[in-house]
């Protein structure tokens, strides 16, 4: 029988076909060069979608470079009025450090890059908090770590409400979130009470950067609390990144600066420094407890601090709009003898990026 042999030039365009279609599905299957990981979640335990109470990791985490992937994110917990608002929390006490109740809005003056801004609200307390609590388990940290533990579960315990939420980040050689974020109490008492003996090194500021962008898409006032000596050794960020990052993304920071009580070092002085200001310039507080009882006070005053702010909000004109920071500064008008701690300054977002919040 005589073979029909087909010229190489007749098979060419069934060849061509053959690759383009084989490329094109590998291409819908495969992974894009530009997916952006999102952080590790670690063996920590994950909130169940199914159990009321909890909701998935479904915010905004981001990869150690701070760009972030796009995931679903709850619509009642996105802020549609303008992301340009700054909001504004604010903690008032006397000289002897008790809590200023009944203030209104008009008792408060705020200044802006040196001039004086009309605030555009006030509330109280009942805003909701979204918190994420970064707890140390890297070598560092050893002495009294049972009772950290405790301290961390018996906070949880004094300042949620059913209309807060918190997650949990365990900060290590390669941070990750631990507990997405849920109103179950117990479901985070169980993710800190979990942990094992610290370990490896401590990327602090990858953790908080992380931290801070998983809050950014929630509404309600955005807080992390760090449990930490504050020593950092591996992060990819460097310190003035992190500041930017937390101030871009309106996170009010707590410290609680554990295991120093062995005396000051170099390290422990500059760590000591960094975690100050931090704490100041968002308008939160550092505390550097020295015996267990002082810990059990530090997580104490920050659930009262909690529980006793101002919430004020500024709007931007479409000047300041600039993505630039611009300092500034709350005051109380009629007594000067009140001290008003809050953020410091806050990087305005240009017209661009106020629907992405892309940097």
């Amino acid at each position: 029988m005589r073979q029909l042999r087909i010229p190489f030039y007749a098979s060419l365009p069934l060849l061509i076909l053959i690759v383009f279609v084989g490329t094109s599905v590998y291409s819908q299957s495969g992974r894009r060069k530009d997916q952006v990981k999102a952080p590790r979640v670690g063996p920590g335990p994950v909130a169940d979608p199914t159990v009321p109470g909890n909701r998935p990791a479904s915010s905004k985490p981001t990869s150690k470079t701070g760009k972030s992937s796009v995931e679903e994110v709850h619509e009642s917990d996105i802020i549609r009025v303008s992301s340009v608002l700054v909001p504004i929390p604010a903690s008032v006490v006397d000289p002897k450090g008790v809590a200023i109740t009944g203030l209104q809005l008009e008792d408060f003056e705020l200044w802006v890059d040196g001039q004086v801004r009309p605030l555009s609200a006030l509330t109280r307390s009942e805003t909701p908090v979204r918190m994420a609590m970064l707890f140390d388990n890297s070598g560092s940290l050893d002495a009294a770590r049972e009772f950290e533990k405790r301290a961390a579960v018996d906070f949880f315990r004094k300042v949620m409400r059913p209309k807060d939420e918190a997650a949990v980040f365990s900060i290590e050689t390669d941070s990750y979130l631990a507990q997405p974020l849920t109103n179950d109490v117990a479901r985070l008492e169980q993710t800190i009470l979990g942990f094992g003996r610290p370990a490896g090194s401590t990327s602090l500021f990858d953790a908080v950067i992380d931290a801070a962008a998983y809050l950014r898409p929630y509404g309600g006032r955005r807080v992390l609390k760090i449990v930490s000596d504050g020593i950092e050794t591996t992060s990819q960020a460097d310190f003035a990144t992190t500041m930017q990052r937390v101030l871009y993304d309106d996170c009010q920071i707590f410290i609680v600066q554990t295991g120093l009580y062995e005396g000051a070092n170099l390290r422990a002085l500059a760590a000591e420094r960094r975690m100050e200001e931090l704490a100041s310039q968002t308008g939160g507080a550092a505390f550097i407890p020295k015996t267990t009882a002082d810990l059990e006070h530090a997580f104490e005053q920050i659930a009262a601090d909690l529980a006793q702010q101002y919430v004020l909000s500024y709007y931007p004109g479409e000047q300041q709009r600039d993505g630039r920071f611009h300092p500034l500064e709350l005051k109380l008008k009629t007594r000067k003898d009140i001290r008003v701690r809050s953020r410091k300054g806050y990087y305005s977002r240009k017209p661009s990026s106020v629907a992405t919040n892309d940097w």
